[in-house]
């Protein structure tokens, strides 16, 4: 496996797999991945295998300490200069859960906000994944104001 920074030609691998891993008012259209391709490409992680695509990890830079749901809109949040690092999907293939791929995806963002001196990073989780992310450093704010798809989110953060 191998991880990397996204490219324009894993559009379709990276639409597939959005649709496979949430629900259809939670997950990101091809267009909008397509945009954030093009703004944030340096905060666009892949895990390929010979099988293709089978997760990914991505998210704009902003100077905001939590995530608004204008930020999946639209990419004109991203602030190349913010301070953190947001966290918009952290997706696995079903097939591929439980080895580790979700942790070192993390961990290449997590790398990246360092490289790129933020001093921290952002996410909304639901519920049961608070504890997954407490384990990376993460802390949890509290419920958080996104109903993005109409569910209720955790605004988690992680200072450097």
């Amino acid at each position: 496996m191998e991880i990397r920074k996204a490219r324009l030609s894993d559009l379709d691998g990276i639409t597939a797999l959005e649709a496979v891993c949430f629900p259809e008012a939670e997950a990101a259209t091809r267009e909008a991945f397509l945009k954030r391709l093009q703004a944030f490409p340096d905060s666009f992680f892949v895990a390929e295998t010979d099988k293709g695509i089978i997760g990914f990890v991505n998210g704009c830079v902003t100077d905001d300490e939590v995530i608004s749901d204008e930020m999946f809109a639209s990419t004109s949040c991203h602030n190349p200069a913010g301070s953190y690092q947001a966290i918009f999907g952290l997706d696995v293939h079903p097939d591929c859960r439980r080895q580790g791929i979700a942790a070192k995806l993390m961990s290449r963002m997590i790398s990246a906000a360092k490289e790129a001196g933020r001093i921290g990073l952002i996410l909304t989780c639901k519920e049961r994944l608070i504890r997954y992310y407490e384990s990376f450093g993460y802390v949890n704010m509290g419920v958080s104001k996104s109903n993005h798809g109409g569910a209720v989110w955790y605004d988690m953060v992680l200072i450097l």
